[in-house]
Order: C-alpha cells, then sequence, then structure tokens
C-alpha cells in the first residue's frame, strides 16, 4: 500500500505499473532525471493538485486489483 508521505523514488521502484496512473492524476514528473523527487504528497503539492488522499485512495485501489 502506498501513502502521502511515501518517497517517489520507493514508490516506483515497488510499484512501476502506477507511473502511468500517476501521469493522468497529474504526478508527471517521474521520468524527468531528477534524482530525488521527494514524497507523493509534495510532488502532487508542487504540480498544484490538493486531492493528494484521493490520488493515494485510487492508486491504492490499482495496487488491491492487480493483486487479485
Amino acid at each position: 500500500m502506498i501513502t502521502k508521505d511515501m518517497l517517489i523514488e520507493d514508490l516506483v521502484q515497488e510499484y512501476p505499473k502506477l507511473i502511468g496512473p500517476l501521469k493522468m492524476e497529474g504526478i508527471v514528473c517521474l521520468a524527468c532525471g531528477e534524482a530525488v523527487w521527494g514524497t507523493l504528497e509534495a510532488q502532487a503539492l508542487e504540480k498544484g493538485l490538493n486531492n493528494i488522499d484521493d490520488i493515494v485512495e485510487r492508486m491504492n485501489a490499482l495496487i488491491l486489483e492487480e493483486a487479485l
């Protein structure tokens, strides 16, 4: 399960299939070449997104769907 305080680097490593869905949510700086991206929440706020709890909920739903 992911959380809003999860580091993007860890998220991408652990759940690479979420890269596309996160891009569709507006978090597109997952492959920009930055050495460190920070937390999912920080990245969302930087992109002007204030619905991080909804995003986390949708990403966790996708993880659960895949597990079935």
